[in-house]
């Protein structure tokens, strides 16, 4: 029995997954003023399906790159589950989880997160036939045109930072996403429906880092943060100011 947190975006999402079937879902937006109904509805989703504490062996939880207090919510709430219960620990990477997302054959992925100052949290894929995913380049933090200029084309794009970003990927600036048109024309932007990343998704490649293995240590897991959240940047600025003078 597989628990999947995923809190990376502005929509948060709980799924519970019994031998590689997902039972079921459930959604709710992520925030601290939020944070406080996950557990009341991980509970409603443990009922409906008749699972215990107990029950629940594995712990997946989304690990970012993605909001920071989001992040730091479900991991928390992650890691409390596998101390409590005893449940192992997956850490998944959340760019991934956005990628697949993507239709099959969609060839070169690139899942894009705003990381403000201009910048995005990006990385590219390439989808095999099979739909399992090959990294083609690795998360990191970048300007948007200087990872556009790096991705081999046709290219996709998804993810939160469209809506962002949306002027290094379309000509003019409609209401709708839907109605823009894209700046480059081997370039094409997924609809919205699939920027978010889901915790079903974050099951299905759990399943895979299982199967190689790869669990963590709830005790040293901290969120794939890539930068510092902008309050510490911030502090420490303010901290080297005052040591100058």
């Amino acid at each position: 029995m597989l628990l999947a947190i995923e809190t990376s975006s502005r929509q948060g999402s709980l799924a519970l997954q019994s031998d590689g079937r997902i039972l079921g879902e459930r959604n709710f937006s992520h925030g601290l003023q939020n944070a406080a109904l996950i557990l009341p509805l991980l509970n409603e989703l443990c009922k409906e399906h008749g699972v215990k504490p107990g029950d629940i062996d594995q712990v997946a939880v989304s690990v970012g790159p993605g909001s920071f207090t989001g992040l730091r919510i479900g991991v928390t709430l992650a890691k409390s589950l596998c101390f409590a219960t005893g449940a192992k620990l997956i850490a998944v990477p959340t760019m991934p989880v956005i990628a697949l997302n993507a239709p099959l054959r969609a060839g070169n992925i690139m899942p894009i997160l705003d990381a403000k100052r201009d910048q995005v949290f990006a990385a590219v894929y390439r989808q095999a036939a099979s739909g399992i995913l090959d990294e083609i380049i690795a998360p990191r933090l970048i300007n948007l045109p200087d990872m556009l200029a790096m991705a081999e084309r046709p290219l996709l794009v998804l993810g939160e930072g469209v809506s962002y970003h949306a002027q290094h990927l379309f000509t003019e600036d409609a209401a709708e996403i839907e109605n823009r048109t894209p700046k480059f024309a081997d370039v094409s932007i997924a609809p919205a429906g699939l920027w978010i990343p889901r915790a079903t998704t974050v099951a299905a490649v759990a399943l895979r880092l299982m199967q190689q293995g790869a669990y963590a240590d709830p005790f040293t897991l901290t969120p794939l943060y890539i930068r510092k959240p902008e309050a510490q940047e911030r502090m420490e600025a303010g901290l080297l100011k005052h040591l100058e003078i």
